[in-house]
């Protein structure tokens, strides 16, 4: 008998409390209050949120992967903000990036009157800056590599202390990119970009992949979310502080607090791997279930038919 085959799906909800407060205590609370974005469809999830506030709507950009290719493309989904932020009401959404290889956690953010956006791509080894060509936020062109010739997943950028820092993690053997935060520093958006000699700053799955925007706690310490893998991937979220972080030297204070999908969510309680803060005082997150069921089996099966009848 073939063992049930483990699939996971992820459900994004924005959570109107600022990131800097997003405890386990706030979470909880707010549980009533969280909007959750619409139901992705059969074998697919929306998962990786990141925000922007752009008028009386809030953008929220997210992977939207289907089982059926085993990819994933970049989608933008629109939410009114006149009704208030515990009200927000879903406008509709869009294809925004569709590329031959795997795309998500598509970090957005404005810089000098400008849209960015830095997405996953480690399939196309390496880590691409694009700009937003037009106040729509549909259409998005490829600037350049701000690093090339490595599997970078999840990098998180800000800007901080003069420096433009870059938080991300190396796909590899045995869970790599489960258990190592690697960083790097640039004088400008653009470059050049260096790694730290020391890198991997940090090893260890309870708290290493980045899993949100990094922002400035309330004590004026970087804080950065990440994934704690110890129960699985994306089991939860912890914080990470950086008190001291420069080229020559990286302090990492560890938070204890593990922030779980059970907080938010009565059906996804297996995960939450995103902490993403954006303006007007949201923070957009995912949980996880995970599904038994034999249909994966037949849609994995599917897909290979499909794939060696064009080869």
């Amino acid at each position: 008998m073939l063992k049930r085959p483990r699939t996971d799906f992820w459900q994004v909800g924005i959570v109107p409390i600022a990131v800097e407060d997003a405890d386990a205590h706030a979470l909880s609370a707010a549980r009533e209050h969280i909007t959750w974005l619409p139901d992705a469809g059969r074998w697919r999830y929306l998962a990786d949120p990141f925000g922007l506030v752009r008028g009386d709507a809030l953008h929220v950009f997210v992977e939207a992967f289907d089982y059926r290719v085993k990819r994933a493309t970049i989608e933008r989904h629109e939410f009114d903000l006149s009704f208030g932020p515990s009200d927000l009401r879903w406008r509709g959404q869009a294809t925004v990036l569709d590329l031959p290889f795997h795309l998500s956690f598509p970090q957005v953010f404005e810089h000098d009157g400008e849209t960015w956006m830095v997405p996953e791509s480690f399939q196309a080894g390496e880590i691409a800056l694009y700009r937003a060509t037009d106040r729509s936020l549909d259409r998005w062109e490829r600037q350049c590599a701000l690093l090339s010739g490595l599997p970078g997943a999840d990098a998180s950028l800000v800007e901080h202390g003069g420096r433009w820092w870059m938080f991300y993690t190396l796909v590899g053997a045995g869970g790599r990119d489960q258990r190592e935060l690697h960083v790097a520093h640039a004088p400008a958006l653009a470059g050049p970009w260096t790694p730290l000699a020391g890198n991997p700053v940090r090893v260890n799955r309870e708290g290493a992949r980045p899993a949100g925007r990094p922002f400035v706690a309330h004590d004026g310490v970087l804080t950065l979310p990440v994934q704690d893998s110890s129960t699985g991937y994306g089991g939860a979220t912890r914080l990470l502080r950086f008190p001291v972080l420069t080229p020559e030297r990286v302090v990492i204070e560890a938070g204890a607090e593990r922030l779980t999908g059970d907080l938010v969510s009565d059906s996804h309680t297996a995960g939450l791997h995103t902490l993403s803060g954006c303006a007007g005082g949201f923070t957009l997150i995912d949980v996880k279930r995970i599904d038994r069921s034999r249909g994966r089996q037949w849609l994995d099966f599917k897909r290979r038919l499909r794939r060696l009848l064009k080869g």
